[in-house]
This record gives C-alpha cells, sequence and structure tokens, in this order.
C-alpha cells in the first residue's frame, strides 16, 4: 500500500486512465473541487483532449497512454479507470498491484468472471475498489429513495424507471464499435445504472423478461432494450432504456399501496457540466420546480396529486465518499459487490434473449 494512504493530510494523489466524455465531465470536475484530491497523472493519446486536460488540470502531467500512466501508478494513491469496460480488467489489476485504490467507470467489467477477478485482487491488496454509479446521486432517484424510506407510497408494487435518448447515428466510439461480449451495448451502459438502482431500491432480484434489440443500421451491439425484474422483496421493477427513442417516457413511475410518484426528464447535472458548469456553482444540482415530479392519486381527494420537489443532485457525494474511504477507513459508496449483482442480471438478460 502506498504510504500516503494512511496520511490524513496528504492529498490523494490521483490519476485518470482516459479523457473523454466522462474523465472531462463525471470525474474531473469533482476531484477539482474536492481539496481531498490532487490530479497529477492523466492519459490521453489524442491531441485536443490533451490541450484540454492541461488546460483544465494544470497541475497535472499528460501520458499518451493508459500503459504509462500505469508504469507511475506506485506515485499515486488513486487510479480512476474512465476508459472501456474491456479495459478495465488489465488496467484495474496493474493499478492494485501498483498500491492504488481503484474507480472503475461503470460498466464495471465485460463479463461477471473479469468482475470477480477484481474484487479478488482488490481484497487481497486491501484495497478500496470502488465502481462509478453516480447516478445514484441523481436527485430524482434520491426523490424516489427518500419516498420509499419514508412510507409515502405505502408498500411499492411496481418501479418503472426509463433512460431514453434520441441518438439514431452510430458514432465513432467504443460504445458503438464494440459487441457486448466486450462490456458494449446499451443494456451494459444505460442498464447497468437502472438495474443498480433498482437493486439499490428493493434488494436482489432475477430476470423474468428480457427484449435486447439492435435497432441502429450497422450496429454492432443493443441499442434498445427492457428487462423485467422481480425482486425477493416483491416488486416488480421494468426497466426501459434507448437510443432510439423519438419520445420519451417518465424517468420513474413508482407505484404503490397508498400512492404513486411519477417524474419526467433526466437529473439536471450532466447538462450543467456540459455547459461549463462546476459542482462549486451556487445552487448545483438543484432542480427548477417545472421539472418537480407528481406525487399522489390520480382524482383522489384523499390524496390529490401534487408537486413534490426532487432532492438535490449530490455527484460530488460520490467522490466525497471515496475520499472517506481511503482515508479514513470508511465503506466505500459503492460496495463493488453490488456491481458485480448487477453484471450478473446483464448476462442474465443476455442469456435470456438470446445474445
Amino acid at each position: 500500500m502506498n504510504n500516503s494512504l494512511a496520511s490524513d493530510s496528504a492529498p490523494i494523489r490521483t490519476g485518470i486512465i482516459g479523457y473523454g466524455l466522462s474523465g472531462r465531465i463525471f470525474h474531473s470536475p469533482f476531484l477539482r473541487a474536492n481539496p481531498r484530491f490532487s490530479i497529477d497523472l492523466i492519459s490521453t493519446g489524442d491531441p485536443a483532449r490533451t490541450a484540454q486536460a492541461l488546460e483544465q488540470n494544470p497541475g497535472a502531467t499528460v501520458v499518451a497512454s493508459p500503459a504509462e500512466l500505469l508504469a507511475r501508478a506506485g506515485e499515486l494513491d488513486l487510479v480512476v479507470l474512465a476508459s472501456p469496460a474491456h479495459t478495465h480488467l488489465e488496467q484495474g489489476l496493474a493499478a492494485l498491484a501498483a498500491g492504488a485504490a481503484v474507480v472503475i467507470d461503470k460498466p464495471f467489467a465485460a463479463s461477471v468472471a473479469e468482475a470477480e477477478q477484481l474484487i479478488a485482487a482488490a481484497d487481497a491488496a486491501g484495497l478500496p475498489l470502488i465502481v462509478f454509479q453516480n447516478r445514484r446521486w441523481d436527485g430524482d432517484f434520491l426523490t424516489v429513495k427518500k419516498l420509499v424510506a419514508e412510507g409515502a407510497l405505502g408498500t411499492v408494487h411496481r418501479f418503472e424507471s426509463t433512460f431514453e435518448r434520441w441518438s439514431p447515428d452510430l458514432r465513432d466510439r467504443w460504445q458503438d464499435t464494440t459487441t457486448f461480449r466486450e462490456g458494449a451495448g446499451i443494456t451494459f451502459d444505460l442498464g447497468s445504472h437502472l438495474i443498480d438502482q433498482a437493486l439499490h431500491l428493493f434488494g436482489p432480484a432475477t430476470v423474468q423478461a428480457a427484449e435486447l434489440t439492435v435497432m441502429r443500421d450497422g450496429g454492432v451491439s443493443d441499442d434498445d432494450a427492457f428487462i423485467s425484474l422481480r425482486h425477493d422483496s416483491g416488486v416488480r421493477s421494468h426497466l426501459t432504456m434507448s437510443r432510439f427513442s423519438a419520445q420519451n417516457g417518465p424517468r420513474f413511475r413508482v407505484l404503490g399501496s397508498d400512492s404513486g410518484y411519477t417524474v419526467y426528464g433526466l437529473d439536471g447535472q450532466e447538462p450543467t457540466l456540459m455547459a461549463g458548469g462546476t459542482p462549486l456553482d451556487a445552487g448545483y444540482g438543484a432542480e427548477p420546480e417545472a421539472k418537480w415530479g407528481i406525487l399522489g392519486i390520480n382524482g383522489s381527494t384523499d390524496a390529490p396529486t401534487h408537486a413534490i420537489a426532487t432532492e438535490c443532485g449530490n455527484y460530488p457525494g460520490f467522490y466525497a465518499g471515496v475520499a472517506a474511504a481511503i482515508r479514513d477507513g470508511a465503506p466505500v459508496p459503492v460496495d463493488p459487490h453490488d456491481a458485480l449483482a448487477t453484471l450478473r442480471i446483464i448476462a442474465r438478460a443476455h442469456e435470456i434473449a438470446g445474445s
């Protein structure tokens, strides 16, 4: 273990592998905003991304390849894998072997077996291994979690979760050019979020039905999917995800014995960051009233429908948890065994769908 992992005062020396959308938008802004971290190394082979990385992180050194960064991982306390799923096993094992804690983008790995290997390596090294399930900190999901915990819906019997986009053209990115056998496709991508959220709320589940489809011309992995889960708790989760949706359904519809909750649209943190905002901005994570969800029973006088405020989105909470795990010995903010359970669901969905 690196000596500074045991020091509370020194910054957590961090390297980021990859500076595309994930490294640039979902990781580096939160590392910069948290004084417990320093960004020391970044790997990217793209000249434009290199320029962005240096401009946004003037104290960092940029190297041209993951191999170069991993060769220096012994200088780091944390390596963030903002890289394709099929590279996570090799990169994660190398970082752990060098004595660094690891944050891994979802999908956690390209297979259940690879995920199990990473967990075993982290356990053997005694190092934190944390999967970046950032959408546990979406404001709308935090609202659902609060309503369920408070019993505001009564006994929940159905959880509907939809994450749809309109992206009909294939792009030159690994998600569009790689097969599901290497961790690509909408079920591995957005499905990792939806399944994780469902399991986080309602516990273990089995797949009752799965429809995984390639809709776009030339596509090599599923880009439209539906998965039905039956939780051991009795709740049914209906999960829908698509890159080929001309109109989107509600983000969440949760039905219980006493009430229901419906909310449309996506959490606003990603567009805020894409537009150049930062986690330090006033009002970061707050949703306008026009985007609040509706709680109640249609046509009821006892429980009339009404808007309720969406909880503030809190992606910074993920890296606050990472820092606490590394420096303070706190539990990791996302247990890798949770991500392993998600991968088992994904594998079963592919099996049922005949992938």
